[in-house]
């Protein structure tokens, strides 16, 4: 008893002593709540997609042209934050120049096969597209031209290739066909022997031809040339009524300029090259009422078109030259066709492409077996004040119009069993009456499906 009181005495000492001393026991220390573990970052893929045009000649301007539609359409693309295959996706242009040569253009194609890009936008011009698809087409590369309009394009069997605007047999017949409206009897052809001109003109010449309209003159230059008085005196004394240029607007412009120096009076027609800003800087007064032709419909008229020029505009500082609105909806596709296949991988996405079904600027694309566009419309043009006046589109019809050719067709349906049902009511009974009435309901629906397909 006396010991376990010395014990608890001692204890109550010992703690009144520490206390006295500012010493107190120290309490243990609480462990941090820990942090719950950062998500990890997904993966960024850079997905480099070439373009190809010229970029330095005669015409470096529908080059730069090109370049900027396909710029604007990557930058919209990278603002997205798009994520394919569980990778943040960040688009590259791989620019390349080939000089609107053919040898060129197969130079700068083996480049890009050689760097592995996911896919290439191009060639603008048809004789370079040409030989540099098969390079693509055995690197099982997708390409998609938004201005290579020779029809040997996509008619070698390459799996890889597309376009995504009407080509030169739709735009050689509508042209032909055009010659004919305007009431002329004779008619001068003048080709600049690449693959883009010769083509169209020999497409027009059948149109022409088979439109009643007499060839007088078949003459030809280069892509390279400004003279072109020899073969023009030759038209002169051949008295055309109407001269058609197979070739672009480097050419044009001179050559309409040079018509009116000699006094020609027959009136100048050319397709998509010669329709833009430069051949009437390079014409002058001389394109004063001289006609051209575009693929697809005018861009003012279409729902996305105004708001294109726009951005264009306020990003670039520029006009549109040409083909820029075509190039961007190329990248679009190639960029939709990823996403749906959800692989930037060429080989898994190119499937995808043949299945397109997007709503661009330029038109509701759509390919059939060859990688053509679909319904191609080519709109004419005509240049007064200084300005390209639309004048009529002609062949192909485009969805829209095939749409409301549908729903019109259906709509008159409609109307035919609904006095099918009135006429029944009061003859056959109620029989009739039933069928009339499964009339108007079977064409309400071919009017429905009409509009939801387009």
């Amino acid at each position: 008893m006396h010991a376990k009181l010395s014990v608890v005495a001692l204890s109550v000492i010992t703690a009144f002593a520490l206390s006295a001393c500012g010493q107190k026991e120290e309490p243990k220390p609480v462990a941090a709540p820990i942090a719950p573990a950062a998500p990890a970052a997904k993966p960024e893929i850079v997905v480099k997609l070439g373009h190809v045009a010229p970029m330095t000649g005669p015409q470096a301007h529908l080059g730069k042209d090109n370049e900027n539609g396909a710029l604007l359409a990557i930058d919209e693309l990278n603002a997205q934050g798009l994520e394919i295959g569980g990778a943040k996706v960040k688009f590259e242009l791989v620019a390349e120049d080939d000089q609107a040569d053919p040898k060129q253009g197969s130079i700068v194609a083996q480049k890009l096969v050689d760097a592995k890009v996911n896919g290439v936008i191009g060639h603008l011009n048809s004789g370079t597209t040409i030989p540099a698809s098969k390079l693509y087409a055995d690197a099982g590369i997708p390409q998609v031209s938004g201005s290579a309009t020779n029809p040997k394009y996509t008619q070698q069997g390459f799996a890889t290739a597309f376009r995504v605007m009407a080509n030169d047999v739709q735009q050689g017949k509508a042209l032909g066909e055009f010659a004919a409206k305007q009431g002329v009897k004779s008619v001068a052809i003048v080709d600049d022997r690449t693959a883009y001109g010769q083509g169209l003109a020999d497409e027009f010449k059948k149109a022409a031809e088979a439109s009643g309209l007499k060839v007088v003159a078949t003459e030809y230059t280069n892509d390279k040339a400004t003279d072109f008085k020899a073969i023009l005196t030759k038209i002169k004394s051949k008295k055309a009524e109407l001269v058609f240029f197979g070739g672009m607007d480097a050419q044009g412009g001179p050559m309409a300029k040079q018509m009116k120096e000699l006094g020609i009076k027959a009136k100048f027609l050319g397709g998509d090259g010669v329709c833009t800003p430069e051949f009437m800087k390079l014409g002058g007064p001389a394109s004063e009422g001289q006609y051209c032709s575009l693929p697809g419909m005018p861009l003012e008229k279409l729902a996305k078109g105004p708001e294109f020029k726009d951005k264009f505009g306020k990003k670039f500082g520029a006009e549109i030259q040409l083909y820029s609105p075509y190039v961007y909806d190329a990248v679009m596709v190639v960029a939709d066709s990823m996403k749906r296949a959800n692989s930037v991988e060429p080989a898994k996405y190119l499937p995808e492409i043949g299945k397109t079904k997007y709503d661009g600027v330029t038109a509701l694309i759509e390919f059939d077996q060859f990688g053509d566009l679909k319904g191609g419309a080519i709109s004419v043009y005509q240049y007064k004040g200084g300005k390209l006046e639309y004048v009529e589109t002609l062949g192909g019809g485009g969805p829209v119009d095939s749409a409301k050719a549908e729903v019109k067709e259906a709509v008159a349906e409609v109307k035919e069993a609904a006095q099918a049902v009135a006429g029944a009511a009061t003859t056959a009974g109620a029989n009739a009456v039933k069928a009339g009435a499964e009339a108007v309901k079977s064409a309400a629906e071919a009017t429905k499906s009409a509009v939801e397909k387009k």
